[in-house]
């Protein structure tokens, strides 16, 4: 697994997760994405950062072979932390966050979405918060970032997946591009905000933020407790075992 992290001599930062088969990131994963997003934060160098993914999609949430295989809670904790780290690194990154997805993005995939600043994605890209379905909580403080109300509680019940083109109603996603021209349209938009003067975009992303009508830190961390319940109940180890125990090949799968 590798997230890397480059900056361009214009400014911007491209910091690209590649985590086969299907970006399900482990417990270090996320962790390795909040140190990228604390690292451009801190770089004043940066000017923008573009999270993107390599592979068949951009994030398939947290990787449950891992936690299925870890004794105890320390996987569930582990994963709840990183997550939160990732989230919380990206809304608080002192420059903007442009997310270039592609393909699917999921559970924990929306976590990172949701708290960007921009997104442009791919034509074959969709969005979806299927925790219910492995008996968690989770993400819906971000998906609320890229749907209406209604939209958002019933994606969230049936987990059910929305496609970015849709999306573009919202004005959540800036636009939809063919695949192959997906990189080119996240940097058009950073090359945009790069060519400003960045201390006044930096001051920009730290107002916007003071001005956002909902903590999305405190939000999530309140999905997270029910997750905690859920898992001390017993019902998401069940749902766990049940999914990741349907797939013989031995990767994650990817709800479609």
């Amino acid at each position: 697994m590798a997230i890397t992290s480059e900056l361009r001599s214009d400014g911007i930062r491209v910091v690209t997760m590649e985590h086969p088969p299907v970006n399900a990131l482990t417990v270090q994963g996320w962790f390795d994405v909040a140190g990228a997003l604390d690292e451009a934060s801190a770089d004043l160098d940066t000017k923008v950062v573009i999270l993107r993914a390599e592979g068949r999609g951009f994030n398939a949430g947290v990787d449950i072979k891992e936690m299925q295989t870890t004794s105890g809670f320390d996987a569930l904790i582990g994963a709840n932390k990183g997550c939160f780290a990732a989230f919380k690194a990206i809304y608080e990154c002192q420059v903007p966050v442009i997310a270039a997805v592609n393909g699917y993005c999921l559970a924990g995939g929306v976590g990172l979405v949701g708290n960007a600043d921009c997104i442009v994605a791919s034509d074959d890209a969709f969005f979806g918060v299927p925790e219910v379905n492995q008996g968690a909580l989770g993400a819906a403080t971000h998906m609320g970032r890229l749907v209406p109300q209604h939209m958002l509680r019933t994606l969230y019940f049936t987990a059910r997946t929305i496609k970015a083109s849709e999306l573009v109603q919202f004005g959540s996603v800036l636009e939809v591009v063919p695949r192959d021209q997906l990189d080119d349209a996240a940097l058009k938009v950073a090359g945009e905000i790069a060519a400003k003067d960045t201390r006044v975009i930096r001051a920009a992303k730290e107002c916007l933020n003071g001005i956002d009508p909902i903590d999305v830190n405190k939000s999530y961390r309140w999905e997270q407790g029910f997750t905690f319940e859920l898992n001390l109940a017993g019902v998401s180890d069940e749902l766990r075992d049940e999914f990741a125990g349907t797939d013989k090949a031995g990767s994650t799968k990817v709800a479609k």
